[in-house]
């Protein structure tokens, strides 16, 4: 049985989205650095409107009571800024969940970071930006913002086989690109392709193209990396990946 993911985040944000007068405040589970983009300061979110069946973090996914505390968007700047002036990063992210879900916190966080000389860089399965319009306006007003669009799998069959959702919502992620690009805001596509075929992939890139030539240029492949905890996860649900990476050989231009 399929779920619909913009219902599934309305019972997401009950739990990790909590209003402190106009302050809206997001749960978060760790703060870290690390060498993803060419070394970034990262915060990893709690809370998603996915139920990927390779998902890295599936663990404070489904355990949102258990994992975390709420920060104000003031205290994640500030962690995140903390961090990378000390590593000497010059680009900040929130990861692990799906940052969209606390909408009037991330604009809050932006505002902020909009003072800096940072990159922020918006990892999002674009399923709200998708359904919202406004929300993809709403970040055009942020210069220093780079948006990642992560799709699953390259067809509606193959996202809801990796997430469960209904079909349907996959094209909420190709209108996320098409939001963003319209609105002006720099923007990406990744895919997860460790599950896909040749064919598939011809297809999405035809749906690609569709939008803007650009995005079939920018495509990021994504692939499973095999650490314990998904390879558990991976059994569970009996998928087999066709390509997957050791956490110890992940090649560079993936990083």
């Amino acid at each position: 049985m399929y779920y619909d993911p913009l219902e599934l985040t309305e019972a997401v944000r009950k739990i990790v989205v909590r209003s402190n007068g106009e302050v809206e405040l997001r749960k978060y589970y760790r703060f870290r650095g690390g060498r993803w983009y060419g070394g970034i300061a990262t915060a990893d979110s709690v809370g998603c409107n996915l139920r990927c069946k390779f998902c890295w973090s599936w663990r404070p996914r489904d355990n949102m009571s258990k994992y975390g505390r709420f920060y104000t968007p003031k205290e994640v700047y500030m962690k995140l800024v903390s961090i990378a002036s000390r590593r000497g990063y010059k680009q900040l992210r929130v990861s692990g969940g799906e940052p969209t879900i606390g909408r009037k916190h991330l604009i809050q966080l932006l505002e902020l970071l909009e003072e800096t000389n940072y990159l922020f860089i918006l990892e999002t399965n674009g399923i709200l930006l998708g359904a919202q319009r406004d929300f993809a306006k709403e970040i055009s007003r942020f210069k220093n913002v780079h948006v990642r669009v992560s799709l699953k799998g390259c067809t509606p069959e193959e996202f809801a086989r990796l997430t469960g959702a209904k079909p349907g919502a996959f094209s909420l992620q190709l209108n996320a690109l098409r939001n963003l690009v319209n609105y002006g805001v720099s923007v990406h596509p990744a895919v997860m392709l460790s599950f896909s075929t040749k064919e598939n992939f011809e297809l999405l890139i035809e749906k690609l193209r569709e939008i803007d030539e650009e995005l079939v240029e920018e495509l990021e492949p994504e692939y499973v990396f095999l650490y314990p905890h998904v390879v558990k996860l991976l059994k569970r649900y009996g998928l087999k990946p066709r390509i997957a990476y050791s956490p110890d050989n992940i090649p560079e231009e993936l990083i």
